[in-house]
C-alpha cells in the first residue's frame, strides 16, 4: 500500500511473535512493547536531516553530524501507546511528548477524547503518532485531526500491528501521513478486533480487562 512501510527486520518480527503469544506475562508484554517501539523508532527516523558541528575527540578536532532543526514530538495514544513510546524515548531522550487520551466507545466504536496535552509549537516539529494497534483507525484518525488543529504539519504514524481496513481509512483521510508498521494482519472480526492480532494491547500491558 502506498505510503505504508512494513518493517521486516528479523528482530522486529521475532519480538512481535513473542508478543502475540497469549501466554505472555504482563511484565514481558510491556518489555517487548518497549523493545519493538525502539526498533520501529529507528526505522521511522531513518531520514531525519543532519547538520555538521565541530567537536574535539581525545585525539583531534573534527566536524561530525548531529540532528538538525527542531526536536521530535512523540504522540502516544493512551494507554498502550505510553509503554510503546518508552522504547522510543530511550533512543531519542530529548524528544518532546504529546499525550493523547482517547478510547473506542464499545457500542458505536467512535473515538472519545478525554485528555490532550501537546507542545505549543507543533507546526515546527516532526510529530510521530504512536498507536500499537491500528484496527478501525477511529482513534488514530481523531488523534491526527486534533494534532493538525493544533498546528502539526509533518506527521508520521507508527503502529505495530495494522488491519487493512484501518490502514485504508488513515491513508484515505490523511494521505499526507505515512505509516510504519511491523505487520498487516488479515482483517477485523465482528467485534472490530484485529485477527490474528494480539488482543487488547492496553489490557495486556497493564493487566486490566
Amino acid at each position: 500500500m502506498e505510503g505504508v512501510v512494513v518493517v521486516d527486520h528479523p528482530l522486529v518480527q521475532h519480538k512481535l511473535t513473542l508478543l502475540r503469544d497469549k501466554e505472555r506475562s504482563t511484565k514481558s508484554f510491556r518489555e517487548l512493547l518497549g523493545e519493538i517501539g525502539m526498533l520501529l523508532c529507528y526505522e521511522v527516523t531513518r531520514d531525519l536531516p543532519l547538520q555538521m558541528t565541530e567537536i574535539v575527540t581525545p585525539l583531534a578536532k573534527m566536524r561530525s553530524p548531529v540532528l538538525a532543526g527542531k526536536k521530535l514530538v512523540f504522540a502516544p495514544i493512551l494507554r498502550a501507546g505510553l509503554t510503546f513510546v518508552e522504547g522510543m524515548l530511550d533512543l531519542v531522550p530529548v524528544a518532546r511528548v504529546a499525550h493523547i487520551g482517547m478510547y473506542r466507545e464499545p457500542e458505536t466504536r467512535a473515538a472519545v477524547e478525554y485528555y490532550l496535552k501537546t507542545p505549543h509549537d507543533l507546526e515546527e516539529r516532526l510529530v510521530i503518532v504512536v498507536a500499537p494497534i491500528l484496527a478501525t483507525a477511529n482513534t488514530v484518525v481523531a488523534a491526527i485531526d486534533r494534532l493538525k488543529e493544533r498546528g502539526a504539519k509533518d506527521i508520521r504514524l507508527v503502529s505495530m500491528v495494522c488491519a487493512p481496513e484501518g490502514l485504508e481509512r488513515v491513508r484515505g483521510i490523511h494521505p499526507d501521513v505515512r505509516v510504519w508498521t511491523a505487520a498487516i494482519d488479515d482483517g477485523l472480526n465482528d467485534d472490530a478486533f484485529i485477527v490474528p492480532g494480539l488482543g487488547d494491547a492496553g489490557d495486556r500491558a497493564y493487566g486490566t480487562r
